[in-house]
Order: structure tokens, then C-alpha cells, then sequence
């Protein structure tokens, strides 16, 4: 039977986050993409990832999917083989964190959710691709697919999610963090703090690259999973 690897999608995202990767593991493994759309909390989200994944799974959480990544470690962590976390962090929200949080909340109860996408441009793509065509397609065609409740439900999530910092040493597996080095929401004191509680985590940046780094630099990020996966046994 084929080793399994599990998507944890971030807020705004949907599949396609995902596309050059499972594009490229689809020959060797057997890949889900979990539903984050239809829960409006962290828990509930890996809870349904749970549900639809296999008994045991190599696990890759992207933002808001690394909250939900740490929420499996809590709920499973017998099922997950390996662990890998891109451009997330671990404590919950400060509250200016909140507060950006809820004017987004306001303006898409305004009837502006076009805007919480453009507002949202800047911090995901590091300056010199924030021209660029086909990912600003990318990010706004996803945005366009969450739509305006689901992204409300997601908001919702991350603003009652609880703190991972105290249950991450308990996170004996494998564990991968990749940050893009132009990463304009998560910080290197971010990586820091999952590196000092993870046990023998490893950590790489990927330089030039920002928030997305799937799809920023989709073959590196090909690369570094596909050898992170050969080299975890299954």
C-alpha cells in the first residue's frame, strides 16, 4: 500500500494551493486535500481531517492549516508519521492580530469582501511579485472560490484558536518547518519558537520567497517534500 500525504490548506486558499504539489507526489502517494470550508473552528477542521484521512498519513499544514496540523498532534498523534509546517506559527492571537481580524470581519459583513482580498495582497507576495500576473490570478481566483462565508468561518476559527506553544513539545515525529525568507505574516521569531519546542525539528527558508511558497517556487518546494518524504520511513 502507497505512504499517504495529507493537505492542511490556509484561509483565503483552496486546492489549488496545493496543485504543483500533488501534481508531483500523485505517482508515489496516495494525497488528500483536506475540507477546511465547512467548520468554523480549528478543532472541527482537524477533527473532519481526521475523518477523511487514512490511519496513518505523513501531515503538511500551510497557515491557518498548521494551526489545524497542531490540533491532529493534539487529537491523533499516533496517526501522523511525519509533520511538516509551512509558513505558520503556534501562539494564538495578540490583539492587534484581533482587531485586523475584525475589520475584515467588518468589511465583508459591509458587502466589501473584494477588498479584505486586496488588503490581503501585499502581506502573501513578497514586493517583487505583487505584479505578478498569474499569482495575483491565483490568489484572487481562490479567494473568489472560498467566498465571503467561508471566510467568515475561517476567521472565526483562527480568532478562537488556543495557544500551541505548550503542546508542542509533545510533537514526537518528524517535523519540517519551510518558511519563504519574504514571508510578510509569519517572522523568523515565529520559526524560533516551534523550533525550540518541537524536538529535533528541522527548519529550512527559502529565499526570495513570501507567504505562498507552493506556489511562489512550487518546484524547490517540490523538491524539499518529496526528499523530506523519501527520507521519513513510512
Amino acid at each position: 500500500m502507497r505512504p499517504s500525504v495529507v493537505f492542511a490548506t490556509g484561509q483565503l486558499l483552496t486546492e489549488d494551493c496545493w496543485a504543483p504539489q500533488v501534481a508531483a507526489l500523485d505517482p508515489d502517494y496516495d494525497v488528500i486535500v483536506a475540507d477546511h470550508g465547512r467548520d468554523d473552528t480549528i478543532a472541527g477542521m482537524a477533527q473532519r481531517l481526521l475523518d477523511a484521512a487514512p490511519p496513518r498519513f505523513h501531515l503538511i499544514g500551510h497557515a491557518m492549516g498548521g494551526f489545524t496540523a497542531f490540533e491532529v498532534m493534539r487529537q491523533a498523534p499516533e496517526r501522523v508519521i511525519s509533520l511538516v509546517l509551512i509558513a505558520t506559527l503556534a501562539p494564538n492571537d495578540g490583539p492587534a492580530q484581533t482587531e485586523r481580524r475584525q475589520g475584515y470581519i467588518r468589511l465583508v459583513e459591509a458587502g466589501q469582501f473584494d477588498q479584505v482580498v486586496e488588503e490581503r495582497v501585499p502581506i502573501l507576495l513578497p514586493p517583487r511579485r505583487r505584479e505578478d500576473a498569474r499569482l495575483l490570478g491565483l490568489v484572487r481566483g481562490m479567494a473568489e472560490d472560498t467566498g465571503a462565508e467561508r471566510f467568515l468561518g475561517q476567521q472565526r476559527a483562527i480568532m478562537s484558536r488556543i495557544d500551541s506553544r505548550p503542546s508542542l513539545g509533545g510533537v514526537e515525529v518528524p517535523t519540517l518547518v519551510i518558511r519563504g525568507a519574504e514571508d510578510g505574516i509569519t517572522t523568523q521569531a515565529h520559526q524560533d519558537e516551534i523550533l525550540a519546542g518541537i524536538p529535533h525539528a528541522r527548519f529550512v527558508e527559502m529565499p526570495g520567497v513570501g507567504h505562498l511558497p507552493t506556489l511562489e517556487a512550487p518546484d524547490e518546494t517540490n523538491r524539499l517534500l518529496r526528499d523530506w518524504l523519501a527520507e521519513v520511513p513510512g
